[in-house]
């Protein structure tokens, strides 16, 4: 059995930075994430794309800021559970017993979910056809574009994330955009650049279109989609991405006893404690009045619920605050000299 004095369920982001907050303070913790590698949905969805609100950085990739993240962790010896999900969690004692699907088993009196919106996988096409294709020449996310590069990469999809890589791919690649709709669900700007773009022949746009099947033997050929007005076309290409968002399911966490509104855990907004004593949710999983889904949030979140766990972990011990820059405790931590 593994004792901690917190155990964080998933490594992405807001996890990862959690996980730094504990150990500057003192604390020991584990992660614990059902994916095989560390970054969660950065990693997972959009390792390549461009993020742009992180104080401080312009500009980074998910994969930049992931290992920014792992790299800030270095001077911390972090136990990484990955590939597993937690299956249980019950009270014993004054602690929390947490079993994963793995067998692996812990004790701890703080339990901080950093779940990101919990269990995801993407919307997929309809066709059954595209099955055989999946992971090779159709895919529901990108995490290496230079596969792509001077291809013809046929997009369909109308929210961001197919604007988004429309615009990206279109530097390098021949792209098809194809929407069911006329109207997209991106912000403005991304619409008036995909605009700008297929005036300038980057972009094929084809509107009112869906995908009626996908052709090819031994690699992917062509796709064929259909009109609103029953046309349909035969469009050669190389690869398809399909961006229609995730189906979430909260998974075992919905037996744990929490106060969930919609899929999402009600927290309060000086701890980011749930309804269970010894139990957070911080980043995308949590809900509280005025809760904006930004990565930076969850970074506050996160430093919050990591001094809230410090009460229960070391209970004879009163903690007081200090500051990175000043700490000689802190500095030691981090194997700095002061």
């Amino acid at each position: 059995m593994n004792k901690t004095d917190a155990l964080i369920i998933g490594a992405g982001p807001t996890g990862l930075f959690t996980a730094h907050q504990l150990k500057l303070i003192g604390l020991n913790c584990e992660i614990i994430d059902n994916l095989d590698k560390v970054g969660g949905q950065c990693i997972e969805l959009y390792p390549d794309k461009p993020i742009y609100d992180i104080p401080a950085v312009p500009e980074c990739t998910g994969e930049e800021l992931t290992n920014n993240l792992i790299n800030q962790l270095k001077p911390f010896d972090i136990k990484f559970h990955l590939n597993q999900r937690v299956e249980e969690v019950k009270k014993k004692d004054n602690d929390w017993l947490v079993k994963t699907n793995k067998g692996n088993t812990f004790l701890t009196p703080n339990v901080i979910i950093a779940g990101g919106v919990g269990s995801f996988e993407p919307k997929k096409f309809s066709p059954k056809e595209c099955e055989q294709f999946e992971d090779k020449s159709l895919f529901y996310s990108i995490k290496d574009k230079k596969k792509f590069r001077g291809k013809i990469v046929s997009i369909f999809g109308g929210g961001d994330s197919a604007l988004d890589w429309a615009i990206e791919l279109s530097r390098d690649c021949k792209v098809n955009l194809i929407h069911r709709r006329d109207e997209f669900r991106a912000a403005k700007a991304t619409v008036d650049k995909v605009h700008e773009l297929v005036k300038a022949g980057k972009i094929n746009l084809l509107t009112k279109y869906q995908m009626t099947t996908v052709n090819g033997s031994e690699k992917l050929e062509s796709v064929e989609i259909k009109h609103d007005n029953e046309e349909t076309k035969n469009l050669k290409t190389d690869y398809v991405l399909g961006f229609f968002g995730l189906i979430m399911q909260l998974g075992p966490i919905a037996n744990w006893g929490l106060n969930i509104d919609k899929k999402k855990i009600e927290v309060d907004t000086e701890k980011f404690e749930t309804n269970q004593r010894g139990i957070y949710a911080v980043g995308d999983i949590c809900n509280y009045p005025g809760k904006l889904k930004l990565i930076l949030s969850g970074f506050h979140e996160g430093a919050l619920a990591a001094r809230a766990c410090f009460k229960l972990a070391r209970p004879n011990d009163k903690y007081r605050f200090e500051y990175t820059t000043t700490s000689t405790n802190i500095l030691k931590r981090l194997g700095k000299k002061d």
